[in-house]
């Protein structure tokens, strides 16, 4: 994997050079991002941006209220970092108007070890750190639920807060925190709950070090996709467009899948997830099987028949 890029809420990393047609405004594109995997992923898209005649500009930032704001005040043309849910949140709860400008790849949610390796170690009154930003929250909760730690109240869904939790055997206390933040009490807590990218920022490997992770199929993987988020009205634009179409080129969802270990997975609208892909072929094989099976059965009953039928005729030449 890459070095990761220094995360500095001033910093700007400028990716491709400047050349003469890049001399106009429009042919500039400034992102705000994360650092690990956002800007990574930018990095290895911004050669692909320079030959189309664009210079990439990234600022990385350390947290997620800024990038939506600087976007929204016109500051930025475009921000990489979040998923549909928290956009739409964060768009009512500060009145902003963002909007989705393409899915490029979302980043499964885990539980990682704290104080604790295994989850056949959660004892009575145990601490989880969890992400405190609404959705993210709600995905955290989800997953404690999916691993048998917590009962949601029917219905909690997307927008579960701890006052959702409707069961909870051991009592553990769930710790709410700055979704930066949830990486730094792994010595402190039991277990922690992270963002794909904090997760990658912190030295895990969602693959090899989390305790539980979101399928590949799962409804929380196809909702969390993170996008191309821009001011409402600026999605159309030509540069725009070619920002996302090169994030969605061949080249870079190869780069996604030799890099990051599963951790990030590309985005690929209108198609199944591998899994779920299998899935149907393997159901396909076996109702071919069937198929193939019902025609022999039917081959051999006809087969029969024809043979009574002329044993049939045999007699009745005989009896003439």
């Amino acid at each position: 994997m890459k070095k990761l890029i220094a995360a500095t809420l001033a910093g700007v990393l400028v990716l491709g050079a400047l050349s003469p047609v890049m001399a106009e405004e429009d042919n500039k594109i400034t992102i705000a991002a994360s650092a690990t995997p956002h800007a990574e992923i930018l990095e290895k898209a911004a050669p692909i941006l320079e030959e189309q005649g664009y210079e990439l500009e990234v600022t990385v930032f350390e947290d997620y209220v800024q990038p939506n704001l600087v976007v929204d005040a016109g500051d930025f043309d475009a921000n990489y970092f979040q998923h549909i849910p928290y956009l739409d949140s964060f768009n009512e709860e500060k009145g902003t108007h963002l909007v989705n400008a393409g899915g490029i790849h979302y980043e499964p949610f885990g539980i990682y070890p704290g104080k604790k390796a295994s989850l056949d170690e959660l004892e009575e009154g145990d601490e989880i750190a969890v992400p405190n930003d609404t959705t993210n929250e709600a995905r955290a909760l989800l997953l404690l639920q999916d691993n048998g730690i917590i009962t949601l109240k029917e219905g909690a869904g997307l927008t579960a807060t701890i006052n959702d939790i409707e069961e909870n055997p051991k009592n553990v206390k769930i710790i709410e925190l700055e979704a930066a933040q949830v990486p730094r009490v792994v010595d402190e807590a039991a277990y922690v709950v992270l963002n794909g990218n904090y997760a990658m920022e912190a030295g895990f490997s969602v693959a090899k070090d989390s305790i539980a992770y979101e399928s590949a199929d799962s409804e929380a993987a196809k909702t969390y996709v993170n996008v191309i988020a821009v001011k409402e009205g600026n999605e159309e634009s030509a540069k725009i467009k070619a920002l996302v179409d090169v994030l969605k080129s061949e080249e870079i969802v190869n780069f996604i899948n030799e890099t990051y270990d599963g951790a990030v997975i590309p985005f690929v609208e209108g198609e199944a997830p591998a899994e779920e892909a299998a899935e149907e072929e393997a159901a396909e094989e076996e109702t071919a099987e069937e198929d193939a099976a019902e025609e022999a059965a039917e081959a051999a009953e006809e087969a029969v028949e024809e043979e009574a039928v002329e044993e049939e005729a045999a007699e009745e030449e005989t009896a003439e």
